[in-house]
């Protein structure tokens, strides 16, 4: 019996002593990653709505470029929260090297980082927060998961599609017509559309930061 306790005292001991070397190792710091290729004729185009919403979000500021990350950066703070807002610069497909160099520099746990992308099964102009989800067939998103080891990582999804009348989706079929619409440029209509989600998106990324996920979610989902 007494042999059994001492057990139990060492494995509450041990899980505790874990808890804080993660504590110390981790920061709180929340990364947030829009997702987007760089280059001026990708600029305003329906795969960029990551870079797009970033900059609707911040304004004009000095973008700082990590050469070891391929990526550009901004350290800001919410409420005296740490965050980083981060385009990677590697072209989409490869958006994790950027992600991971750039996790592993400040030590943020991948429940902590919040990717924000296009998502053509929503219409423009809507949005959906998801968490531990795959990548859904987004490249962007596929390259992350490799690369950081987990999908545990909070997605804000931006619709880009339009809808008919009748509010039907209107998405193209077949790869090369998928390619051809998501490196499309989106109308000026439609960029007034993502401008008025970008808000949303900013009341999203506070809550997260402030409070939770999970309160995020239920009030904004």
């Amino acid at each position: 019996m007494c042999r059994d306790n001492i057990y139990t005292e060492w494995v509450i001991l041990k899980m505790t002593m874990i808890f804080i070397l993660n504590l110390c190792y981790y920061k709180l710091m929340i990364l947030i990653v829009g997702l987007g290729n760089k280059g001026e004729e990708y600029k305003n185009s329906r795969h960029n709505t990551g870079f797009i919403v970033l900059d609707n979000i911040l304004g004009k500021v000095d973008w700082n470029e990590s050469s070891k990350a391929n990526a550009l950066y901004y350290k800001d703070s919410i409420k005296k929260k740490e965050v980083e807002y981060l385009k990677p610069l590697t072209f989409m497909n490869n958006s994790g090297v950027s992600v991971l160099s750039e996790q592993i520099k400040l030590k943020v746990k991948s429940q902590n980082i919040i990717v924000i992308h296009d998502d053509m099964d929503l219409p423009i102009g809507t949005y959906r927060i998801s968490f531990n989800r795959s990548s859904g067939g987004h490249r962007g998103v596929e390259s992350i998961i490799k690369k950081i080891k987990s999908q545990e990582f909070i997605r804000i999804r931006i619709g880009v599609s339009p809808t008919t009348p009748s509010g039907k989706l209107r998405k193209p079929k077949g790869e090369e017509a998928i390619l051809k619409f998501l490196l499309g440029k989106f109308k000026e209509d439609e960029l007034k559309e993502i401008k008025k989600v970008s808000k949303k998106i900013a009341e999203i990324i506070e809550m997260i930061v402030l409070e939770s996920k999970e309160k995020a979610m239920s009030t904004f989902n």
